[in-house]
């Protein structure tokens, strides 16, 4: 039996091999890979366990938007209001977006931005989940049970990548099928077609998935959470209602709300510090997360990623350069093992996920005993201190105290404000890296949905039916657990919806996602946003409630604002729906993929497809 298996992985593995290599040659190859190759060996997907590798494989697929350096999450990130691009000693990176992002940019780059990467490896995960439901009846199984739990989780993976999709490119090419020749004639798709597809494949799935799944894969409940979602970019409200309360009352899945954990007898810390300690994300006393990928130095079953999650790295300030004492001397060190040894806490951040004046201080005005922002969960720039050696050495008074950002005649004390001054959040960002005496951020369990976003997204379903004192209630249990100041109805709104997702799911949500979702049903129902404005779908892409969003809590975009480099940041309504990469769009011959609006290219668009072929 051993041998059995090993030669399986051994074939598996080149199985993976040759799909990586479809996928990391030209960008035009996105859909149209040798699908002779992509199924080699043949018999390696007629087995339960086979298909079950593939959707291994679109976990891993799935997993790689949080982790390694320039993380796809950043990208979501910046193309909201919670942060911008922070590397600012080059050109490339996505800050003037006016003059960077076109279809035939160089949209898949760790220095620049990951559009391509969610185009791409999207799709990637559509081809693995089309793969599965297409030779689901060439395998035979142990029970209908088990048959039934691979095709849920088919779906899932299927519904997932198109949400996302959808939310990012709008209309996008369909595929619901297995593709087994060469083709070169593909057609968008209406983004509203899709997702009533999505929404009819995941209420399929939902009895079909098992209740309670092996660490790093699919559920029951994050079948439904992802059906809340898609319910909600429809304005299927009391569906959205109906399926975020079939998992909060279901008793799966609750919200952690007492200590637990590697650090549960450590009474400096709370329950926000235990639900975040990746140690903790994977674990029985961790009722909380709905979905969690798993990434762990060493780990057999799912490996760990290159590079691990980085997220200090990534997301935390350059606050070792560059930052000066009041009387001129260079006031800070990333040495590690010194006697003020900061960089072993906070790791040695670069900058480029920089959150903006909104996250970092504008939701947190009233924060009061707010867990998420109380000093060791949360670090402001002023809270770190001079800990140079040079100071200690030469006894400078300012070594050992809080660091200060002006002179009192207004003098900046911090050449780049930009990339090296700004607050995080310490209790996520702090992730253990044995390999690095200088931590980057190590490897980790990540959370893709939890228990708090549910409540959340009942809560937006509620303010959308009026229902305000039902959608505090739900807001209330979230900040309950934080030990922040309870709301009342009169307080809701989409703008206190949206501040609470950024408090609570700052660098877990694909924040452009959501946004875009949001901005949708505005546009699709007219209802007037809090800034008094209504909006249409006619004109989507030159009006909209994410660029207004954006433009109203932004302190960098359109202002003028320039890097030390001198990029200016600008954005433009367009960029509320991605491009299209252009090699997709060229290679593509014998069919039309459509340009969104506001990018070169768009003049060729033809009317979307609004139907779903019978047969699929």
């Amino acid at each position: 039996m051993r041998n059995i298996i090993y030669n399986y992985r051994r074939a598996f593995l080149s199985f993976t091999l040759i799909v990586a290599v479809a996928f990391t040659g030209c960008e035009e190859e996105f859909l149209d890979a040798d699908p002779q190759s992509f199924f080699t060996p043949s018999n390696a997907l007629d087995t339960p366990e086979g298909l079950n590798s593939l959707l291994s494989q679109a976990m891993r697929n799935l997993r790689a938007e949080f982790y390694g350096d320039g993380a796809p999450m950043i990208t979501e990130n910046i193309f909201s209001e919670v942060s911008v691009e922070g590397t600012t000693d080059k050109s490339g990176p996505a800050q003037d977006l006016n003059l960077l992002i076109l279809p035939d940019a160089n949209l898949n780059s760790a220095n620049f931005n990951r559009i391509g990467w969610f185009w791409e490896e999207f799709y990637k995960g559509i081809k693995y989940a089309n793969t599965v439901i297409g030779r689901l009846d060439d395998a035979t199984f142990e029970s209908d049970g088990q048959k039934n739990d691979i095709l849920g989780r088919a779906l899932f993976h299927r519904a997932y990548r198109y949400y996302r999709l959808t939310q990012q490119f709008g209309d996008v090419p369909l595929i619901l099928e297995e593709i087994t020749s060469a083709r070169l004639d593909f057609v968008t798709t209406a983004r509203e077609t899709i997702l009533r597809k999505m929404q009819e494949d995941l209420n399929r799935a939902v009895p079909m998935v098992n209740a309670v799944a092996n660490n790093g894969d699919i559920n029951k409940d994050a079948v439904l959470h992802l059906l809340t979602k898609v319910n909600l970019a429809l304005g299927d409200f009391d569906e959205a209602i109906a399926s975020s309360t079939q998992i909060i009352e279901g008793g799966t899945h609750t919200l952690t709300t007492d200590r637990f954990g590697i650090d549960a007898g450590n009474a400096a810390k709370d329950v926000t510090w235990d639900l975040h300690r990746v140690e903790n994300k994977s674990i029985p006393g961790n009722t909380e997360g709905i979905l969690v990928v798993i990434d762990r130095l060493g780990y057999e079953d799912n490996g760990d990623y290159p590079g691990g999650t980085s997220i200090q790295r990534q997301a935390v300030p350059l606050w070792w350069r560059f930052i000066n004492t009041p009387d001129g001397q260079n006031g800070m060190s990333d040495a590690p093992g010194i006697d003020i040894d900061q960089v072993t806490a906070i790791g040695r951040g670069i900058g480029r996920n920089r959150g903006t004046h909104y996250s970092t201080k504008e939701i947190w005005k009233d924060a009061n005993n707010d867990q998420r922002h109380k000093l060791g969960n949360w670090y402001d720039m002023e809270d770190l201190v001079y800990n140079a050696p040079s100071l200690q050495s030469s006894g400078n008074s300012y070594y050992g105290k809080n660091l200060e950002l002006y002179l009192p005649n207004g003098t900046p004390l911090c050449s780049d404000t930009i990339r090296n001054w700004y607050g995080f959040p310490h209790y996520k960002f702090f992730v253990p890296d044995p390999l690095n005496v200088k931590p980057a951020g190590g490897h980790g369990d990540w959370y893709v949905y939890r228990v708090a976003e549910t409540y959340l997204l009942r809560a937006e379903a509620y303010f959308w039916k009026g229902n305000l004192g039902a959608a505090a209630d739900d807001i209330n249990v979230v900040r309950r657990r934080a030990e922040a100041d309870e709301i009342t109805a009169t307080d809701v709104d989409i703008d206190y919806i949206l501040d609470e997702r950024a408090r609570e799911l700052y660098y877990e949500e694909g924040r452009k996602t959501e946004l875009t979702r949001i901005a949708y049903i505005f546009a699709k129902t007219g209802k007037a946003a809090y800034n008094g404005k209504t909006y249409s779908l006619d004109n989507f892409s030159t009006d909209n409630f994410w660029y207004d969003r954006i433009m109203e809590v932004t302190d960098f975009y359109n202002q003028g604002v320039k890097t030390i480099h001198g990029d200016e940041y600008t954005m433009s309504p367009y960029h509320v729906l991605w491009p299209i990469p252009a090699s997709a769009i060229n290679a593509n011959t014998q069919g039309v993929i459509n340009q969104n609006e506001g990018y070169p290219g768009a003049e060729n668009n033809i009317p979307p497809l609004t139907t779903i072929p019978e047969e699929l």
